[in-house]
């Protein structure tokens, strides 16, 4: 019972704060307080009045409602699963149910205001498919689903990503949307979520018998009678509609439904029923209390900062520190590469990327598009002038990624390590962003080392995260969710900007080559030479390395040395890729991935082929994205990393069987 009280007692002291500080936007809330208290306000004509009730007060209980909402659904998910993992953001629901709202908005813009909640539903319902599909109903515990959950996330990502730049005419809105926030502007939106939320009541009176049951495993719970499948669905059904109409009515709100009833667990509401309860008082607290930090730090800032990105800020040293501590030895997954060649065939390998290259460039160069066909055209001065430096930033930006994926791999002794899915590039973005946000320097005036500065401190953190558990591939994985989720949060919080300079930032995030100027595309080519040539030099370490640290040691390697070298090699990949053409997904795990399966087994002849391969890939994206769907165009790093996601939920399938 006292736990109950002190609980209660937190929540009523942070929703007074909530709604203090919301209302000191407005003035001053403490005159506000006075004033009605002796009687002095006058009502009707009162700024500060009418801003308390039609914002300040809406507001405070949507946070409550949403909070409170989340927070239920991550108990609900997490009993369900046994998986202290689980949560609307690592089941995949949210980036499900963004999607959906993402293509509701640009297909069918007359239908927003009568069916979001459908479309949301429907997104979160496909995304919780797809992680179900990869990991198996069976097999709900541990890591493995929240990697099928980051990887669904990746890939409806970027689905989305190319949505919004084909349709810039309903981007601001979904900007907005994407960055979740609580902000009201009157009663409409809550009298719209309240009743939609009203499931909410009878979960905690029916759902804890299911849920007790269910806790004691699927053949115990059949034999009391439970109908497993059908009270899984069911509850699952509940918990994604909640879900989707909590992101339809103030966008995608991460981390709450994890963070909440792991806290309620930890202060000792182990029962089902009251944690359930005490879930949703603890997301209710914790979105009232980072929305009243976002407001404050908003007071301090030339931006009003979002909900979501506060949230996401917060929540994702939450994530690696709880991943950390739950982590069991059933999490180290035995990760391998795909089957391929013993041995490679040089001649055969070499002559046939020639070709391929040779018939990319020549598409590129020749093929003219017209509205509804295509034309072979020898281009003119000017129009080669814009191709070249798309073409060699396209072959420069792929051949120095998939050098860093090869690395990265043979490091960290991980087949689905590559600079983004560990967060290197991740940590150049950030940079770069936050730079941009700062500072007010547009992204493409910003010089290669900020983002080798985020690279770096990116790596240092990988090290000192992966120490623990002996650079475990899911451990390592798991940062780059954290990161990835607060990246993405800043970077629609930077969208959010007036003015034409978000879409300028959007195609840049997209990875295009679009902007490249001669001198740029030129510098890129000359640094990645040089870096791939020397990671060539230094393959004998990767090899000596790729054995086992010990042995590397014992033939008078260095290996701290050669760890900082190699690390150093990888973050100037990724620095000048990133700061020249944006930020590029899978680049990095595939190209290395096709090496080998071409049979380049050693070090040296893996960097090579892999060079070719991802040069090759990312040029093929641009080319193909240049002609699909002329007059626009899909930034070469949307088809990539589309390509690449379906690439890696296929890896993470082939791992479960």
């Amino acid at each position: 019972m006292r736990r109950w009280i002190l609980l209660l007692a937190v929540t009523f002291a942070v929703a007074i704060l909530q709604i203090a500080v919301t209302q000191s936007q407005f003035g001053s809330s403490s005159q506000l307080l006075f004033a009605v208290l002796n009687h002095q306000l006058d009502f009707s004509n009162s700024f500060e009045w009418t801003a308390f009730l039609h914002a300040t007060l809406p507001r405070w209980v949507m946070g409550l409602a949403v909070g409170g909402s989340l927070g239920l659904v991550g108990s609900l998910f997490q009993q369900l699963t046994q998986n202290r993992m689980m949560s609307p953001l690592t089941l995949g629901t949210s980036s499900g149910a963004w999607l959906g709202l993402v293509i509701l908005s640009v297909m069918a813009p007359q239908l927003v205001g009568v069916y979001p909640a459908l479309f949301a539903m429907t997104g979160a319902l496909v995304a919780m498919g797809l992680v179900i599909a990869i990991v198996d109903i069976r097999n709900l515990s541990g890591l493995p689903i929240v990697l099928a959950g980051m990887a669904v996330n990746l890939l409806l990502g970027a689905f989305a990503t190319a949505i919004i730049l084909l349709h810039n005419e309903y981007a601001q809105n979904l900007f907005i949307w994407g960055a979740g926030d609580l902000s009201q502007n009157g009663w409409d939106w809550v009298t719209w979520l309240l009743p939609k939320l009203a499931l909410i009541i009878l979960l905690p009176i029916f759902a804890p018998r299911l849920l007790t049951l269910m806790s004691i495993g699927s053949s115990g719970a059949q034999a009391r009678g439970l109908n497993v499948g059908g009270a899984f669905l069911g509850l699952s059904l509940i918990g994604v509609w909640l879900v989707s109409v909590s992101i339809t009515s103030v966008g995608v709100i991460s981390f709450v439904g994890l963070i909440a009833p792991n806290i309620a667990r930890h202060i000792g509401f182990s029962k089902s029923r009251s944690e359930l309860i005490a879930s949703f008082i603890l997301g209710s607290t914790l979105l009232m209390l980072t929305d009243a930090l976002a407001v404050f730090l908003s007071f301090w800032s030339l931006d009003i900062i979002p909900t979501g990105t506060a949230t996401a800020v917060i929540g994702a040293p939450a994530l690696i520190m709880l991943a950390r501590k739950k982590m069991s030895a059933q999490d180290n997954m035995s990760l391998t590469f795909p089957k391929g060649r013993d041995k490679l065939r040089p001649k055969i390998t070499l002559f046939s990327l020639l070709t391929a290259f040779v018939v990319v460039i020549a598409i590129s160069t020749f093929v003219q598009p017209e509205i509804k066909s295509f034309i072979w055209q020898i281009p003119n001065a000017f129009s080669w002038s814009i191709k070249w430096p798309r073409m060699l930033t396209a072959v420069s930006a792929g051949a120095g990624l998939a050098v860093a994926g090869v690395i990265l791999q043979r490091l960290v002794y991980n087949p689905l390590a590559s600079p983004d899915i560990l967060g290197v590039s991740a940590g150049a973005v950030l940079a770069l962003v936050l730079a941009n946000l700062i500072f007010g320097s547009s992204i493409h005036t910003l010089g290669p080392w900020v983002a080798l500065l985020g690279s770096l401190v990116s790596l240092g953190v990988l090290l000192v995260l992966g120490r623990k558990h002996n650079f475990a591939p899911s451990i390592l994985i798991l940062y780059g969710i954290a990161l990835t989720a607060m990246i993405e949060a800043l970077v629609q919080f930077s969208l959010t900007r007036v003015g034409q300079e978000k879409f300028v930032l959007l195609q840049w995030l997209a990875g295009s080559t679009y902007r490249v100027t001669p001198n740029a595309a030129i510098t890129l080519f000359l640094l990645m030479t040089g870096l791939v040539i020397a990671a060539l030099l230094l393959s004998r370490w990767m090899t000596l390395i790729g054995t086992s640290r010990q042995f590397a040691f014992g033939r008078g390697l260095n290996v701290s040395w050669a760890y900082i070298v190699l690390l150093l090699i990888v973050a100037l990949l990724c620095a000048f890729v990133t700061t020249t053409m944006g930020p590029v997904a899978f680049v990095g795990l595939i190209a290395p991935h096709i090496a080998v399966i071409l049979g380049a087994r050693q070090a040296k002849v893996q960097l090579w082929v892999a060079g070719l391969l991802g040069g090759l890939l990312l040029l093929s994206a641009d080319v193909i994205g240049q002609l699909v769907v002329h007059p626009a165009q899909i930034a070469a790093g949307v088809l990539v990393s589309i390509i690449g996601g379906v690439y890696f939920v296929f890896l993470l399938i082939r791992e479960r069987h």
